[in-house]
């Protein structure tokens, strides 16, 4: 196992004053401008409407309706407003089935999968010219909620064009893969994988220069980080982390230093954000009016060029807000017009632009879905 990061000292906390300080920060919200909008489509009832789940530079968002028939087609949201929408060739047309788009890098390439009509899952990747490439992962099964899962994540497609993600073999074991800027695809699987049913490794996140980090379940379904530096894959657990089913370290996306963002899960079933710098230094943060209870706190989900995080919190009334937290560790928290304030609902945030513009979706008091785009100061 390669030792790439880590090597000159064990994992290790920031000191809890200099976290106290971070977390005690939380700035006026005044100046910033919320968008909310509904893609073409999509639908009103329980859990259908507009998933926003991913910006780019040029402030170009993209994402899937849900319709009011319960099927998928991805979008993009132009900045001056304007959709296109789009399916992916083979896409099913029955509930549950249909295209979903995850993310898209600088240049305006997608990429996601399309559940076909017996519900296998395929990768695809969609030129800015809106050529669509169907790929299937080596190994991948070729049955119900089997197949290849580009799926949940901003950071999933990185400049140059390769992509990452995983896929479930004919067993429902998880593997991880990367397919390279000539569509090449290279499996692989985190040391310690576990190989039963829902086990095994998930990439979530590859950098400008090809690394990945992620996360895998062991034989007892506890959760490990993974960081695949040019091939050799280094596993790591965070200080804190539970050690039960889908507890412990999850690996989330990169820091344009290389930093690995990502969320722990403790013996408590609370989350918690974490940066983990490549000496092995850990900075866990928590947003300030977070929950601490079961399921609560804290779910960082993306990280933009300079160091800025987004994502969401859940509170005490199992609510979710937005945040943002800053290259300081000051955390901004917000919410979005038209939001829900029951439980399960308000936004969720996943993806944030250079800019500091931050996009997501929320659930308002009926549990339809709704794209938004925060603005950052001064825009």
């Amino acid at each position: 196992m390669k030792t790439f990061y880590f090597a000159k000292r064990k994992l290790h906390v920031v000191p809890a004053a200099t976290i106290l300080v971070a977390l005690a920060v939380s700035t006026s919200i005044s100046a910033q401008t919320i968008t909310t909008f509904d893609a073409p489509g999509a639908g009103t009832g329980f859990r259908q409407g507009t998933y926003a789940l991913c910006i780019n530079p040029s402030g170009t968002i993209i994402g899937f309706v849900r319709g009011a028939n319960e099927v998928r087609h991805g979008f993009i949201r132009s900045q001056d407003g304007s959709f296109t929408i789009f399916d992916a060739p083979g896409a099913g047309t029955a509930a549950g089935q249909g295209t979903r788009a995850y993310s898209i890098n600088p240049s305006g390439t997608i990429t996601g999968f399309f559940s076909d009509s017996v519900n296998t899952a395929h990768g695809y990747v969609r030129s800015s010219q809106g050529v669509i490439t169907v790929f299937d992962a080596p190994g991948a099964g070729t049955g119900l909620g089997q197949g290849t899962f580009p799926l949940n994540s901003p950071q999933l497609i990185n400049p140059n064009g390769a992509i990452t993600g995983y896929y479930v073999d004919s067993a429902f074991v998880r593997h991880g893969f990367l397919r390279d800027t000539n569509g090449a695809i290279t499996t692989f699987d985190a040391p310690g994988a576990g190989t039963g049913v829902n086990q095994g490794t998930q990439s979530f996140a590859i950098s400008p220069g090809g690394d990945i980090t992620g996360f895998y379940f062991d034989g007892t379904n506890a959760v490990h980080g993974f960081l695949r530096d040019k091939g050799s894959i280094t596993t790591f657990d965070l200080p804190g982390g539970g050690t039960g089913s889908f507890q412990g370290t999850y690996g989330g996306g990169f820091a344009p230093n290389g930093n690995i963002l990502g969320v722990l899960i403790d013996a408590a079933n609370v989350n918690h954000g974490f940066l983990l710098d490549k000496d092995g230094a850990v900075t866990m943060f928590d947003a300030p009016d977070a929950g601490t209870g079961l399921n609560q706190d804290t779910l960082p989900w993306g990280i933009n060029t300079n160091g800025a995080i987004t994502g969401w919190y859940v509170d005490a009334a199992n609510v979710n807000h937005g945040f943002v937290r800053d290259q300081q560790g000051a955390i901004v928290e917000f919410d979005v017009p038209g939001a829900g304030t029951g439980p399960g609902q308000g936004p969720n945030v996943y993806s944030i632009a250079p800019n500091g513009a931050v996009t997501g979706f929320y659930l308002d008091a009926n549990n339809a879905v709704h794209g938004f785009v925060r603005e950052a100061a001064g825009q």
